[in-house]
């Protein structure tokens, strides 16, 4: 029997201890699992990059309350768990972490250091989950670096390859200067930064001016350091000013070379001068320009973000560096006409904040442009939570401009399977039989290349790109692999796949799931995923984004120091599912008042009924109250389920608060407290059990506690006839999600009958009497039969009336008629004395929606009228809700 006061510091501990030990939430691998009732969760693998924050505590959280449920409500649930130890971000945290840079040592020598590093964090990640009471399944758990992920990472490269889904191209592609590698355009974000307008001003090559001056015009820039790499003029063709420039050249200044000067559309007129530079690269354009009109190539940043030598004197400096010293020189030289401030967007590398670069490097891709429409209809296949959520998918895939780029110049990630004729350039890829490789320490699969003979190979240095491989987590999960022998690809857990559920945040919409869509779609011809849910950001409680640099971070680890896990577990399903939402502690402490309500009430209930548990009594024994509570848990409990499924958990969380704390705790049991019968004590045990599983998936911990203290010891379960203590019943989250019972009430009768006991109660404090004194005599106008004895008896009233089909003799009376001043005072000015006075005097008429009084007529949102619902009889009037009760006294 739960005794004392709830000690959550205690109980918390011991029940994530004893979870993990006791495996309670594992996957039945040996057994056969029924495909139509299994429940797989492709879970999200944090990236190992810093410490647990409030986004990760929310979202693994809300994935709790669907395995939680869905365990209980269907059958074999599979829950796994994953690190993304792979890639830049791993690569980042090693180099902050030690001060060293990856460039400075041999790739096999910097990524032991990666996993050394990322062991520590992986191993405080393990500890943090489980002290939030996730109910993973630890068995099952994966690093994305880990060989048997490597091996299903560079069998996804050999597939697409084979199906000439992925290419290899010397052309301009996303490059960051700070981490030194391509990237792809899903990596990148707007940044909002300062910059400067710079109008240069640029000669017409053999065009005479003014005083034999060459003809200028002008081109407003915000990188001048890019002057060197410049390789062409646009101008629009329907630009009458310029278009006669259209078919000469220009002189570049400071760097001297000429550039023609041509007619395109994509020219923007209202920016700038209308006139632009196009350079090898400084954004889209440039590369749509170069690739359009076969420009000459000039590259004058290189892959750290310095000068080259085509940037002739400003060879070596960083290109900022170099910007600012060129418009030096362009003043002095008298080009600089003006240079003003401006606020821009810049497209930046949202793992460092970097400005990106374009250049031409040679890289590995997998082709999408062409099958962007197959890729919105796979996506709409998918049932969304929430739904609007769609619309960033589908904005994403339309708004691609590049296929996606997956090679990394990094030391930590997967090898690309690849190797390269040294002579002929041809490429040599592995046997999926030897998966996972390592070119650079491993040799290649043919001793003479295929296509010249040549026998020397040349090994690819590059890594895939980190989300290459997250990518595949459906498959990863599932078991999927080449059968050499079958010649096919086969998964381990066939009854996993199609996943039923992908939880993420909104934030990775276009890395993680459209990349998983992608991959999983080519590799097996099917969605991986039945339905995806979204969940927002957590921010201040001004609604702000958290961020360290602002210090408006709230620390999990505080949070959890000073509240029960349950508490942050209430207060994650506060909210509907895809909305960002503010942290708020009053939520948490509201969370605190509900686990005590819960342990208090489950205290009174074994006071009440104590063991062993009663019989289910025969349906006459049953009174109407017992038949009515029951009847509405039924009901709640269809609702309850219905929310579950549809992942809206807010409303669950409030509804299933509201129906406890008000119909069970403050009604039924003040009721049952007066009874000591084994109707009523069913009742409660019933009802008890019931509301312990269906607040079991939200407090995990409190309901663990009470349950295994009051029920885990008991023969059978009454709804089931099941047993329930050996084994893992002990546990209230493997037992089956409660059905309804089916028991037929006159429902509105029973929640007018409480209404009327709470309105009793409520006058019986009011008035400082014990509530056992006795009431000589009650009227009540509303249809409770069938529920009298409970009044009576409850409320020990010496004579109760029951009026079911008459109407109270109250009538409703105007005390008074308030005036909305804002609107009156301007409009009758005046007349507002002659309105209020004539008011005071009850010289006025209502009619409908107008009052007419002092001669105008005021309309309905000119003024509200104030009313009162007053008795004349003997006794004294009190209502609840729509029922009116009259209580008399004899004396």
């Amino acid at each position: 029997m739960p005794s004392g006061e709830y000690d959550p510091d205690a109980v918390e501990p011991r029940w994530q201890r004893r979870w993990v030990d006791e495996e309670t939430y594992a996957y039945p691998d040996d057994d056969p699992v029924d495909p139509n009732t299994v429940f797989s969760i492709d879970t999200p693998p944090p990236t190992v990059s810093g410490s647990l924050h409030m986004g990760h505590l929310y979202g693994f959280t809300l994935q709790d309350f669907v395995a939680r449920f869905e365990r209980m409500n269907g059958g074999a649930t599979f829950f796994p768990f994953g690190y993304d130890d792979n890639g830049i971000a791993s690569e980042r945290l090693t180099e902050d972490e030690l001060d060293i840079r990856h460039q400075d040592f041999e790739r096999r020598e910097f990524q032991a250091k990666c996993r050394e590093v990322c062991a520590q964090y992986e191993e405080q990640f393990t500890e943090n989950v489980q002290s939030l009471g996730v109910s993973v399944d630890w068995d099952h758990t994966y690093q994305t670096i880990e060989p048997r992920v490597q091996r299903v990472s560079q069998l996804s490269f050999l597939d697409l390859y084979d199906q000439g889904r992925e290419y290899r191209e010397k052309a301009p592609a996303i490059w960051c200067p700070e981490c030194e590698t391509a990237i792809s355009q899903v990596e990148t974000e707007d940044d909002e930064q300062a910059s400067h307008f710079n109008d240069i001003a640029f000669p017409v090559v053999g065009s005479d001016g003014a005083d034999d001056d060459p003809e200028e015009f002008v081109i407003s820039t915000t990188r001048p350091e890019l002057l060197p790499a410049c390789v062409a003029v646009f101008v629009h063709p329907d630009d009458d000013e310029n278009r006669h420039l259209v078919g000469e050249s220009a002189e570049v200044p400071l760097f001297g070379h000429e550039v023609p000067i041509i007619a395109d559309e994509r020219v923007d007129m209202e920016t700038g001068s209308g006139i632009v530079m196009c350079c090898t690269f400084g954004d889209q354009n440039d590369i749509e320009w170069y690739q359009v009109h076969d420009l000459d190539l000039r590259v004058a940043i290189d892959e750290s973000g310095h000068m080259t030598e085509v940037a002739e004197e400003y060879e070596g400096l960083h290109a900022d560096e170099a910007g600012e010293a060129i418009v030096e020189d362009l003043e002095e030289a008298g080009a600089l006409l003006d240079r003003r401030d401006i606020t821009h967007t810049v497209n930046v590398h949202e793992r460092c904040g970097t400005s990106v670069e374009f250049l031409v490097t040679e890289q590995w891709y997998i082709e999408m442009l062409d099958k962007t429409d197959e890729y919105l209809e796979i996506g709409r296949e998918m049932e969304w939570s929430p739904e609007k959520m769609f619309s960033r998918y589908e904005h994403w895939v339309e708004g691609l401009q590049w296929d996606w780029l997956i090679s990394r110049q990094r030391s930590s990630g997967i090898p690309f399977p690849v190797w390269y004729c040294e002579d002929c350039g041809e490429v040599v890829v592995a046997e999926k039989a030897d998966l996972p490789v390592d070119p650079l320490s491993d040799d290649p699969p043919v001793d003479a290349c295929p296509e010249c003979g040549h026998g020397e190979f040349e090994p690819e240095n590059d890594v895939l790109d980190t989300w290459a491989t997250s990518s595949l987590t459906p498959l990863i999960n599932a078991g999927w692999d080449w059968d050499e022998e079958a010649e096919e690809f086969t998964m381990e857990h066939p009854e996993l796949y199609r996943f039923d559920l992908r939880p993420q945040g909104h934030d990775i919409i276009s890395f993680w799931l459209f990349h998983t869509l992608v991959k999983c779609y080519e590799h097996t011809g099917e969605v991986p995923f039945e339905e995806t849910m979204i969940n927002g950001h957590v921010l201040d409680e001004n609604r702000e984004k958290m961020s360290k640099s602002v210090g408006n971070v709230v620390e999990p680890e505080a949070v959890l120091e000073e509240f029960p896990v349950d508490a942050t577990r209430y207060w994650a399903a506060g909210t509907a599912v895809g909305d960002d939402f503010p942290f708020k502690e009053k939520d948490l402490r509201a969370g605190e008042k509900l686990i005590r309500k819960l342990w208090n009430a489950s205290k009174l209930v074994e006071s009440l009924a104590p063991e062993p548990y009663p019989d289910e009594p025969d349906d006459e024994e049953l009174r109407e109250l017992d038949r009515w509570l029951l009847a509405e848990l039924d009901s709640q409990i269809e609702r309850l389920t219905e929310l579950f499924e549809d992942r809206a958990f807010s409303k669950a969380r409030d509804e299933l608060r509201s129906f406890f704390w008000n119909t069970f705790c403050d009604d039924y049991l003040e009721i049952a407290k007066q009874r000591e019968d084994d109707a009523a004590a069913y009742t409660l045990r019933t009802a008890h059990r019931r509301f312990l599983k269906l607040f079991a998936p939200l407090l995990a911990h409190v309901t663990e506690e009470l349950w295994h203290d009051m029920y885990a010891d008991a023969a059978s379960d009454p709804e089931t006839d099941a047993a329930v203590s050996d084994g893992p019943r002990d546990s209230v989250h493997l037992v089956d999600w409660p059905a309804p019972l089916g028991i037929e009430a006159d429902r509105d009768a029973g929640a007018a009958a409480t209404a009327v006991v709470g309105t009793l109660r409520k006058y019986k404090s009011e008035n400082q009497l014990p509530l056992n004194a006795e009431l000589d005599a009650v009227e009540v106008y509303a249809d409770v039969r069938g529920f009298e004895d409970d009044i009576t008896g409850v409320m020990h009233v010496a004579d109760l009336t029951v009026h079911p089909d008459e109407d109270a003799p109250v009538e409703t009376v105007v005390t008074g008629i308030d005036l909305d001043y804002a609107t009156v005072g301007p409009k009758y000015g005046d007349q507002v004395g002659d309105i209020e006075a004539a008011l005071a005097q009850g010289e006025y008429e209502i009619d409908g929606d107008e009052l007419h009084v002092a001669g105008v007529t005021l309309v309905a949102e000119e003024f509200e009228i104030e009313e009162e619902r007053q008795y004349q009889g003997d006794g004294e009037l009190l209502e609840a809700d729509d029922v009116v009760v009259i209580v008399r006294s004899e004396a």
